[in-house]
């Protein structure tokens, strides 16, 4: 079981540890063979060419920015709405979480015309505002948290309810402390999200000003040239964040998996 597990570890390493090793060598050395997995001469000038042949800096904080804003929005969204579902009783509850997550199953090709007439109507394309108000709502986050919050014992929902606290009063001081594990599990599913989108910048973003990594990335291409060796460098520093979040939350991200949909 180890061996099986370590292989199957470095079947997935080994892609990250070629594209470090690309962005060190010159274009022409890329795809060379066989492969030079450590590079004689390490070309570190890629990573400076990075930031001045496109405006990579704009591309970078204005990946981060929207990350983050839609990452913290769709935590108060997510983790609210399943309160709701889960420690509320009302009307069509069953009814409305069932239609809401049922949406998790139509592809977003879809939709994907109709959103965009709509934000065109309302004047939001080519604006940060159009993909933050797009993807600040979750189904599939309002999933997560509502099974995490059906682990939480509804006697002590009961007990704060008989001392006098509100259900704002509750969601804030009981629920959410109690829900760091599956906040972490969404914080990342959502940061990563929002990070590697392309397909979503690439409809809405028409000035260079606004535009993310993911199609800053794609700037590398010439019409009868590419940069490989820049495009891996580019990757590489793209993945510094989510690794650094990654990190942070790593425990409390294991945490919230193991523990998500068990009841008790």
């Amino acid at each position: 079981m180890y061996i099986l597990l370590i292989a199957l570890s470095a079947s997935m390493v080994l892609p990250f540890f070629w594209m470090l090793s690309a962005s060190l060598k010159l274009n022409k050395d890329v795809f060379k063979f066989p492969v030079e997995w450590i590079p004689k001469e390490l070309v570190w000038e890629n990573y400076r060419l990075i930031w001045e042949k496109v405006p990579f800096l704009t591309f970078y904080l204005n990946t981060i920015k929207l990350s983050v804003i839609i990452t913290l929005i769709q935590l108060l969204t997510s983790s609210f709405a399943a309160y709701a579902f889960a420690k509320l009783d009302f009307r069509g509850r069953d009814t409305l979480f069932l239609a809401y997550i049922g949406t998790i199953a139509i592809p977003w090709q879809v939709y994907m015309i109709p959103q965009f007439i709509m934000m065109r109507k309302l004047g939001l394309v080519d604006t940060h505002l159009a993909i933050i108000l797009l993807q600040s709502f979750s189904a599939f986050g309002v999933f997560l948290m509502r099974q995490f919050y059906m682990s939480i014992p509804n006697e002590i929902i009961q007990a704060a309810r008989i001392d006098g606290l509100s259900e704002y009063g509750i969601y804030r001081k009981i629920v959410l402390p109690l829900s760091k594990p599956a906040l972490a599990s969404l914080t990342i599913f959502t940061f990563v999200f929002v990070w590697n989108d392309f397909m979503g910048p690439l409809i809405y973003f028409n000035s260079e000003r606004l535009k993310t990594i993911q199609l800053g990335l794609r700037m590398f291409i010439a019409q009868y040239s590419v940069d490989y060796n820049l495009i891996m460098a580019g990757s590489v520093v793209s993945l510094i964040p989510v690794i650094i979040i990654f990190i942070l939350l790593q425990r409390f991200f294991v945490e919230g998996i193991a523990t998500t949909g068990i009841k008790g």
